[in-house]
């Protein structure tokens, strides 16, 4: 019997490697990315598989307990094993304690929603976040992603690359998030050029519209991989209340970054 795999094609345009294990994972993160209940049609639409490899993905996935079922069992969404997976990445990160303990020392200081997010690709995701006690729910949940470019996390780790890095990663024109955020990477490589210079990256309703956000990346990575920011709300905070945050950002992250190599984490 054939293996199911697919070997790569004479142009390397075709991954290589198992065909369903492949189409497994796109289908998990096909559910990561809605938030509705999808129906095998829903999901044909989406991935352009064929039904009958969908039926089976979808049987074993929800058997396995990676995907729920409406009461027909004609709809899905994902299940409670995507979290537990998802949960023990967090568990096994030896800097996510340091993070979370260099968050709750931002949000007494300053009062705002702090976050602590890696770069993965083109987009940030949010690994912890500590929540303002006065905040109108502009936190961004764990495991949330966001494109680099509309977030100052995002910039902040892609100042991080050189001219030619930061171009061949990401697309021109850059998609907007508002109708703030830079969609011209010539813009994005001046702003990436005064986060370098600063020491902290910053944005204004750029992602969300009615925040504003600095941050500033953890020095223990070359180059950086992680970063910490503050989220407040635009029309309650001045540019000097901003700065005032950025700069406390730039100390708090430096310091972290010496007990990351201190502790030899890497």
């Amino acid at each position: 019997m054939a293996e199911d795999t697919e070997a790569v094609t004479v142009s390397g345009t075709e991954p290589s490697g198992v065909k369903s294990a492949r189409r497994a994972i796109e289908l998990l993160e096909t559910f990561a990315a809605n938030d509705v209940w999808l129906s095998l049609s829903d999901l044909h639409a989406r991935t352009g598989f064929p039904r009958s490899s969908l039926h089976g993905l979808l049987r074993t996935l929800h058997e396995a307990g990676w995907l729920e079922s409406d009461s027909s069992t004609t709809k899905y969404k994902l299940g409670v094993r995507a979290l537990i997976c998802g949960t023990a990445y967090l568990d096994r990160d030896p800097i996510v304690p340091y993070a979370t303990e260099a968050l709750e020392q931002v949000r007494e200081q300053t009062g705002f929603t702090a976050h602590y997010a890696r770069r993965n690709g083109t987009e940030v995701v949010y690994l912890e976040t500590r929540e303002s006690r006065r905040s109108t729910h502009l936190v961004s949940r764990v495991g949330r992603t966001l494109p680099t470019h509309a977030t100052a996390l995002g910039k902040a780790l892609l100042a991080e690359l050189t001219h030619d890095e930061i171009t061949a990663l990401l697309p021109s024109p850059l998609p907007a998030l508002t109708p703030n955020t830079v969609t011209d990477l010539g813009e994005l490589h001046e702003q990436c050029a005064e986060i370098r210079e600063r020491g902290f990256a910053s944005e204004v309703e750029e992602g969300t519209p009615g925040v504003r956000c600095v941050a500033a990346v953890i020095p223990y990575r070359i180059p950086g991989t992680d970063a910490m920011s503050c989220s407040m709300q635009a029309d309650q905070v001045s540019d000097a209340d901003a700065l005032r945050v950025g700069e406390l950002l730039a100390e708090t992250t430096a310091e972290l970054g010496q007990r990351l190599r201190r502790a030899g984490i890497r």
